[in-house]
């Protein structure tokens, strides 16, 4: 069998202790665990690695907190990483802020066990509602442009959800649980292992009626995983995961003023929804001799999504079907030479290809009342206004070494290559789509003929850790990202008015250009007796980056490679212990985002803040674990204030949300849970922006209750 690190070995057993012991048990060791065994972190070289020889500043969310704290959004539980922040838009739907404002835009890569979860020409920025995080055995997040080893995508973040491991013994488990607004959940699963496989499978059924009207959402999902541990060192790790989701996507409807104070359960966008299957399969397959593993992961992905809108109803009214099948492979060779520098090197080769297309037609909507408060609750289906066929394929060959040319110092180099293209084949005349209606009028749809599109990139990264003292290690790092055009910025041209802007609006999206984005940063971690920390200073440039320019009294939408914008921030992690029952953890970072040089034909923006972009992003967190068995949460949540048009001219003033969560170890098998989100009701918005020159804010949830209970076996 393979031979195991024993660093890992203890963190393997130390987690498996924990979680037969109950949630309470395992808090009570928490500080000792952490402080007795250094940190392992898999996402930077797509294998396990000491966090302490790593410069890349990675969060990381473990099994336990998720099983704790039974998140019924990513929101309720990603802000605990400094610099993340994640707004909910619908049902699990969500836009992400790591490093940038927070967008719907393609600039983040979302990995399952290092295997991106959709094809760069599909992206999805509702992509961790394709995995089922309350089954997830860890998260890890890399903020800001990622390694070498990840190509497109990875300019904000990276973020990795982890698949959790077989039991080291047989287990069952279910876990209902309750709450407000006909919230219902049922999550269950089980595993084995045997002296060379070990398998888990998990579940998940999840339904709300909603907060706001017309808002219900389903969800189904299921995963297995089976590990193999074979004969000449060949481990095999085999996961099947599948969700579908059903929802109405109204929870986000924007409100004008005195209805987002007064009546917040009004929705404008009734008629909105969303129907997703997203299917994925893969297996990584190992084999270490010698100072050498060679691993190789073939994986497929089968993902498709029917739309009605909510951001289009006012100008561009549609249903769209997208789908896209992925094949490829992930493979690598690493080799670890002997002598006393600890010389590595890592080469590898990712190849996608991934077919796909989109059907679109045009909806003849029969709204009500005007401007920002203009409700939609009918419809007709119209003609067809997109109908083609793409292929996104990648090739990415790449190398990554690292020396210790002292004791104390690693040093990391890294360069990859990216060659990306797509084959377009349009079902449609390269000649726009005339399309009149009542609402919101004549509408012309640009179309581009057949072609390839092809895109290169060259991306270096540099890093260097050095072990200060026993407690404290510093970190620097130059990385350099990118991100290519997805299919619908590229082939999917916002409609217009006349012939000639459609003409125009598809000839400028065929013209879109890659982001580049270099970023350099310096962290310093440790300890300091029980408590530790993590700080770190960045400096984030983009050069031709994509933005969509949204004219905020027409709706009208162009998007573009708008030229320069700069991103600098300070972000810090805490862990204190107060007393042996009392632990402290904060999640703070303070950040600026600037349009350095952008001018669109709405206006000269340069020098201006980015919209919906606080500077301060802020989780504080306070547990008491009042006995062995039973555990106690208090958390603050804070997003600032922030513009909420490029222009400058509006804010939206940020705010704080209390919330309060615990758990009871009641007996050996059943544990206990119960959580009050949103403590104080506060009135606050997901997202605050303009719209026909009128500010509209999106109501988030009010005080809800939510209790729950685990029956293991």
């Amino acid at each position: 069998m393979k031979k195991n690190h024993p660093i890992g070995v203890a963190a393997y057993a130390c987690a498996c202790a924990a979680t037969l012991a109950g949630p309470g048990a395992a808090l009570a060791e928490e500080t000792v665990a952490f402080h007795t065994l250094k940190q392992i972190v898999v996402t930077g070289t797509r294998e396990k690695e000491l966090l302490t020889e790593t410069p890349e500043s990675i969060g990381t969310i473990d099994e336990e907190t998720i099983r704790q704290d039974r998140p019924t959004h990513p929101a309720q539980i990603m802000s605990q990483i400094p610099g993340v922040a994640v707004a909910v838009t619908n049902g699990e739907g969500h836009t992400t802020a790591i490093r940038q404002p927070f967008t719907t835009n393609p600039v983040y890569l979302y990995l399952e066990d290092g295997v991106p979860i959709r094809s760069t020409g599909f992206f999805n920025h509702n992509a961790l509602y394709e995995i089922d995080i309350p089954a997830a055995g860890g998260i890890e997040v890399i903020r800001g442009p990622g390694t070498a080893l990840y190509g497109s995508d990875a300019i904000g973040g990276i973020v990795n959800v982890l698949t959790r491991t077989p039991p080291v013994r047989r287990e069952a488990y279910v876990a209902p649980d309750f709450g407000s607004f006909g919230w219902r959940r049922l999550i269950f699963g089980g595993g084995d292992s045997l002296p060379h496989d070990g398998w888990r499978a998990d579940g998940n059924i999840t339904h709300t009626d909603g907060w706001r009207d017309s808002t219900a959402y389903d969800r189904y999902s299921a995963g297995a995983r089976w590990d193999h541990n074979g004969d000449n060192n060949i481990n095999v790790r085999s996961v099947l995961s599948y969700s579908h989701i059903d929802q109405q996507t109204g929870a986000n409807s924007p409100l004008v003023e005195d209805d987002y104070r007064n009546h917040p359960t009004k929705n404008y966008l009734p008629i909105a929804f969303r129907k997703v299957e997203a299917l994925r399969l893969y297996s990584a397959w190992e084999r270490e001799f010698g100072g050498t593993l060679v691993s190789v992961t073939p994986y497929v992905r089968d993902d498709s999504m029917k739309l009605l809108a909510t951001f289009t109803l006012n100008s561009d009214p549609t249903v769209s079907k997208t789908s896209n099948y992925s094949y490829g492979a992930l493979a690598k060779i690493r080799h670890d030479y002997a002598g006393p520098m600890r010389p590595r090197i890592i080469g590898g080769l990712d190849v996608d290809v991934s077919p796909g297309g989109r059907e679109e037609d045009r909806l003849n909507v029969n709204p009500t009342g005007s401007g920002a408060s203009r409700v939609f609750d009918s419809y007709t289906a119209g003609p067809r206004v997109y109908d083609y066929d793409v292929t996104f394929h990648e090739v990415s060959p790449y190398v990554h070494g690292e020396i210790s040319p002292l004791e104390k110092l690693r040093v990391v180099a890294g360069l990859r290559f990216d060659s990306l293209w797509y084959d377009f084949d349009n079902k449609f005349d390269p000649t726009p789509v005339r399309v009149p209606g009542a609402f919101p009028g004549l509408r012309f749809y640009g179309q581009a003929a057949d072609t390839t599109r092809r895109f290169n990139h060259t991306s270096p990264k540099f890093g260097m850790t050095y072990e200060l003292t026993p407690e404290t290690s510093v970190f620097f790092s130059y990385n350099h990202g990118f991100r290519v055009p997805s299919e619908g910025q590229l082939f999917r041209p916002s409609a217009a008015t006349s012939v000639a802007a459609a003409q125009v609006l598809t000839d400028s999206a065929l013209q879109l250009q890659p982001i580049r984005a270099v970023q350099t940063e310096l962290g310093l971690r440790g300890h300091v007796g029980a408590a530790t920390y993590d700080a770190v200073i960045y400096d984030l440039d983009k050069k031709d980056d994509i933005l969509t320019f949204r004219d905020t009294a027409t709706n009208f939408t162009q998007t573009v490679n708008a030229g320069h914008t700069s991103h600098k921030g300070v972000e810090l992690g805490l862990n204190v212990p107060i007393v042996k029952t009392l632990m402290f953890d904060g999640a703070f970072s303070y950040a600026r985002h600037k349009y350095e040089n952008w001018v669109t034909s709405g206006g000269d923006f340069t020098g201006h803040e980015i919209e919906s972009a606080p500077h301060w992003l802020t989780n504080a967190r306070l547990t008491w674990l009042a006995r062995t068995n039973a555990r106690l949460t208090g958390e603050w949540v804070h997003i600032g204030e922030y513009w909420m048009d490029a222009a400058n001219t509006t804010k939206y003033g940020g705010h704080s949300l209390f919330n309060v969560r615990g758990n009871y170890t009641l007996t050996k098998s059943v544990d206990l849970f119960a959580s009050i989100t949103n403590l104080t009701d506060r009135r606050y918005a997901d997202s605050a922006s303009i719209s026909s020159s009128t500010p509209v804010f999106s109501p988030g949830l009010p005080r809800a209750y939510y209790a729950g209970a685990t029956f293991q076996w």
